[in-house]
């Protein structure tokens, strides 16, 4: 199919010499609307000629806005102008007919009543200039995060964790730097790795967490940042174990100036101690722990320990009177996490969501599944057919679950997992739900015989 018109003048306006010039002009175009969806870009050889530019300049910024989501590479069809795309993202489905169990949300009713810490609050305003991290969250903080950490610790306060995960990047890559991630990983983290321009670097997880042949393999093809779940790795639920955990610090330790960022999102509730890839004298690292799964998703703060010269970096992207996190936030955070009530609820939370994760799971194993339940809010279910098909049958069934194939950083071929949020059922809708998942799948199976059979004589 030849080349549309209207694109082909379009990309007569490109003029730069540099990938990011390329890159910047097309996204340009793009944006404006003069390239369109599914219009074809001209081939890397041709852009070249016609640019005076080496031909890996242009492969250059095609990948970049490949990684931007803007173009998609289809072989020999060429590269085309990428349609708009929904990015999957965390909480409730649109669709409210149906049962949703694959929110990934804590339980509203177990995060602590703020009510008597916002009475509390009380201090004289904060003004431009002043200290960006309050006094009394910075001494908790201390306390808290000091076990965990290199002992040349400093301390900063973002709005979230991927609002520490996305400057922590910005503070030491570039666009097109490559970046490793968990395969599969978490939704905010493939979002925000692909979005800034980063090149991300999939390191397949097992039970134990990250796998050390993936990581070395990661390095190997030059990562200049890790970007790691020690507990209750989001989806899986993995943990590192202390072995795993020792093999993947010795491996860290043949690069040194690599950014190791560990993010410890489940911290108060987890049931698994903490693992850290961090070893003493590390040069380059980060340790982040928000509040939002404990304290709740609109408690928008995140603590982040780190070497000096990180902090430093970060301090100035924090800076007073632009996006330092604000103070009332900051007390309400340290209100409520030395108020031994919240405590008792956090804790109280932390053993539900085990639980009724470690329940769900024997009720599928009773049903011939091979499920586990590790940390999290969230199971991660194996199944005998295509996650996507299991899925669909379910809805059928009135439940919409989330399909693997969301957190897959490489898919060779679709997943077969499902993540299901299983706390909020009670027992009854636990054993409809594992019941109509066992339909869905001999269901999906035996479609995928027929199919198979169909195939085989055709």
């Amino acid at each position: 199919m030849d080349e549309p018109e209207g694109a082909s003048r379009a990309t007569t306006r490109i003029s730069g010499r540099t990938a990011s010039d390329i890159a910047d002009e097309l996204r340009a175009l793009i944006e404006r609307g003069d390239l369109a969806p599914g219009d074809r870009l001209p081939p890397v050889r041709a852009l070249a000629d016609e640019l005076g530019v080496n031909r890996n300049t242009a492969v250059s910024a095609y990948r970049q806005l490949a990684h931007a989501g803007l173009v998609v590479s289809q072989g020999r069809g060429g590269t085309r102008v990428a349609p708009p795309a929904s990015t999957p993202q965390e909480g409730y489905a649109g669709e409210r007919e149906l049962r949703d169990v694959g929110t990934g949300n804590p339980d509203p009713a177990r995060i602590p009543d703020r009510g008597a810490a916002l009475a509390s609050l009380a201090g004289t305003p904060v003004l431009y200039g002043e200290p960006v991290i309050d006094p009394g969250l910075a001494d908790w903080a201390d306390e808290s995060l000091s076990p965990d950490a290199p002992s040349d610790m400093r301390l900063t306060v973002t709005g979230g964790a991927f609002d520490a995960v996305e400057r922590l990047l910005a503070q030491a890559l570039v666009r097109d730097d490559a970046v490793a991630i968990e395969d599969p990983c978490f939704l905010a983290t493939l979002r925000t790795v692909r979005l800034a321009g980063y090149r991300p670097v999939a390191v397949p997880v097992d039970d134990e967490g990250m796998t050390v042949e993936g990581l070395r393999a990661a390095l190997d093809a030059g990562v200049r940042a890790v970007l790691c779940t020690p507990r209750a790795q989001n989806p899986t639920g993995a943990s590192l174990s202390e072995e795993r955990a020792r093999r993947l610090r010795g491996v860290l330790a043949e690069h040194p100036d690599v950014l190791v960022i560990e993010d410890d999102h489940f911290s108060l509730l987890a049931r698994a101690p903490y693992r850290s890839l961090i070893a003493p004298g590390r040069r380059r690292w980060a340790l982040v722990r928000s509040v939002s799964k404990f304290l709740g998703p609109d408690m928008s703060l995140a603590l982040v320990a780190s070497d000096p010269a990180t902090a430093d970096r970060l301090a100035l992207r924090l800076s007073p009177g632009t996006t330092w996190v604000s103070h009332l936030l900051q007390r309400l955070s340290h209100a409520m996490l030395t108020d031994d009530g919240a405590l008792r609820t956090i804790a109280s939370a932390g053993a539900h969501y085990a639980r009724r994760n470690a329940a769900f799971a024997e009720l599928l194993r009773e049903r011939g599944f091979d499920a586990a339940a590790r940390d999290g809010l969230s199971l991660w279910v194996p199944l005998p057919a295509a996650a996507a098909e299991v899925a669909a049958r379910l809805a059928t069934r009135g439940w919409i679950a989330r399909v693997g194939d969301d957190f897959q950083v490489e898919a060779p071929e679709s997943s077969r997992h499902l993540r299901l949020t299983v706390h909020p059922l009670d027992d009854a809708d636990a054993r409809r739900l594992a019941d109509d998942l066992a339909a869905s799948c001999e269901e999906a199976v035996r479609a995928g015989d027929q199919r198979g059979q169909a195939s085989a004589t055709a």
